[in-house]
């Protein structure tokens, strides 16, 4: 019988606590900047003047355990090559291109329990989901979410961990099934000992479509403290919620957050993007903490001034969101399922080289 053999780490998390576990990598956050093992992100590192030092760089990878338990719309799904779906393999080449950002200096990507859009945006009858109707956990979905949560600890990357999004929440029963399943899922992660995961309650909380009203923008602080107040070896999780593109957080979500998420869809104008991060820094509440986009649908990566280029002289993290639009090949979109996880597409290019160039790696 063969002994694995692991390298124990420990460090002491934001909330004071020691994670012990065959672990390699830990989140922390110290006033507005990231640390990954207690050692700033990008340690030193400065672009056109600008610090770089502290930002996490990040895409939208939500669909990386997506699967449809809908038979009506899984064909929606299929992969080209072989004309069927398979959630299996979506996992493993997901996991397989992981080390290929990572060489490009991208340090985080957001994975969704809910997923996200698989077309983009809107919703068409698809059940994806990690939880069932009453916010008990899916097996085989965590089961494909410790394959990526482990493959990120051991390249030294970052999750944001994404539990709700709209158009899946209205398959659960009550507002007990959604406690329920905030709660199964911060046990879950706690119990696994990764320190490498930060938790997005919900996507876009502020969104319409939101049939569940404790995780709509004016009652989801509610879910932040319940999973706060959860407690392993002494250690918690650090909580944010995103809210609709071109929008600011409300005081209620900034005050229970470690860390701000924002959107940058709609956002035609780079400066809205600067403007945005300076009016968040003074909504009611705020203390130093990061702030970080990790939605953003306006690339325009060759131009001297887009989206990316003022959030990093914001001193805002900034992150990647590719969905395929109609009529274009499969390489194209990290958010659209069936998905090509390479960086195969000129887009997908132009994303990757800025964050190289930007983070020197």
């Amino acid at each position: 019988m063969k002994i694995a053999l692991f390298v124990l780490f420990a460090v002491l998390n934001i909330s004071g606590g020691i994670i012990q576990k065959g672990v390699k990598t830990v989140v922390t956050i110290q006033q507005d900047q990231f640390l990954i093992n207690g050692e700033l992100t990008y340690k030193g590192r400065y672009w056109n003047g600008h610090k770089i030092e502290g930002l996490l760089f990040n895409s939208r990878m939500v669909q990386g355990v997506f699967d449809d338990q809908n038979p009506e719309t899984r064909d929606k799904f299929k992969y080209p090559d072989t004309g069927i779906w398979d959630a299996k393999r979506n996992t493993q080449e997901f996991v397989a291109a992981m080390p290929s950002w990572r060489k490009h200096g991208m340090l985080s990507f957001t994975l969704n329990l809910q997923g996200g859009s698989p077309m983009g945006y809107g919703n068409q009858g698809w059940r994806n989901s990690a939880f069932d109707e009453k916010g008990r956990l899916r097996k085989l979905y965590m089961r494909r979410v410790a394959q990526i949560l482990d493959k990120a600890d051991k390249l030294g990357m970052v999750v944001i961990l994404g539990y709700f999004y709209f158009g899946q929440d209205e398959y659960f029963e009550n507002e007990t099934a959604v406690m329920n399943a905030a709660y199964q899922a911060t046990n879950w992660v706690l119990d696994q000992g990764y320190g490498n995961v930060v938790i997005e309650v919900a996507n876009e909380c502020n969104n319409r479509k939101y049939e569940q009203a404790i995780i709509k923008a004016d009652r989801i602080d509610q879910l932040m403290r319940q999973i706060k107040s959860m407690e392993k070896d002494g250690r918690r999780l650090l909580v944010a919620a995103s809210y609709n593109g071109n929008t600011l957080p409300t005081p209620n979500v900034v005050r229970e957050s470690d860390f701000i998420l924002i959107h940058g869809n709609g956002v035609n104008d780079p400066d809205r993007i600067t403007e945005m991060v300076d009016q968040t820094r003074l909504i009611e509440g705020y203390q130093t903490m990061p702030i970080l986009f990790n939605e953003d649908d306006h690339y325009d990566f060759d131009q001297d001034h887009c989206n990316m280029t003022a959030a990093v002289k914001s001193y805002a993290s900034w992150g990647f969101f590719d969905f395929r639009r109609e009529g274009e090949s499969f390489n194209q979109g990290f958010q659209s399922v069936p998905v090509d996880w390479r960086i195969n597409s000129d887009r997908k290019r132009g994303f990757f080289e800025l964050v190289k160039d930007i983070t020197g790696y």
